[in-house]
């Protein structure tokens, strides 16, 4: 079974699930404002670690973003390194705002 990522508006988060047990393996905090979300914090339960788990939640968290047609704020590292090694979600990034975070 796949893991699975699904957003939890009431928590202001995406979160993952194990594939294999279910368990919550990790979250993507974020604050949602009109046409934009920040991410500020994510989190793999250590358990989980190393398993590319925070990478697919990432990747399913921006995808969903880009579907709602939102920009993104990465104040979050983890979000900020990997949409650096990804090139194809830096346009997620309003321009003005990419000197900030390094993009």
């Amino acid at each position: 079974m796949e893991p699975r990522v699904t957003d939890n508006p009431g928590q202001s988060r995406f979160e993952i699930f194990d594939g294999e047990s279910g368990e919550l393996a990790g979250f993507a905090a974020y604050e949602r404002s009109d046409d934009r979300i920040a991410f500020t914090h994510t989190e793999i339960d250590p358990r989980f670690e190393g398993t590319g788990l925070g990478g697919r939640l990432v990747r399913a968290a921006l995808d969903s973003v880009r579907e709602r047609g939102l920009a993104v704020l990465p104040y979050c590292t983890f979000v900020r390194g990997w949409i650096g090694k990804h090139p194809e979600y830096i346009a997620l990034v309003p321009a003005d705002r990419r000197p900030r975070f390094h993009l």
